[in-house]
């Protein structure tokens, strides 16, 4: 599953450049990276590091989105997980459970 969003997210990134009429040249060099990486990139390659690329997703202007991708406020099994902790009932201060 996650091999398979790399290679899409990748392919994404790929089309995205073209769709901004950037060369492959001029991508690696606004991003401070290899050609050869700006390649491994848009192939999904699991072995470049994350902020390889964030700085291409910046210089293609679609990095605001990552930000929201573990975000814990739309975590819902996380959430459904917190519910569950939840005690079966409260007890008042001063009374003993029982």
């Amino acid at each position: 599953m996650a091999r398979q969003s790399l290679i899409k997210l990748g392919a994404d990134m790929a089309i995205a450049r073209k769709k901004r009429r950037i060369s492959t040249v001029s991508m690696a060099e606004r991003a401070f990276i290899s050609r050869s990486t700006l390649a491994k990139i848009e192939k999904g390659d699991p072995t470049v590091s994350m902020g390889a690329y964030l700085t291409v997703l910046a210089m293609l202007g679609l990095a605001g989105r990552i930000g929201k991708l573990a975000d814990r406020t739309s975590d819902t099994l996380g959430l459904d997980l917190d519910e569950d902790r939840l005690p079966k009932r409260i007890v008042a201060p001063g009374r003993i459970a029982g």
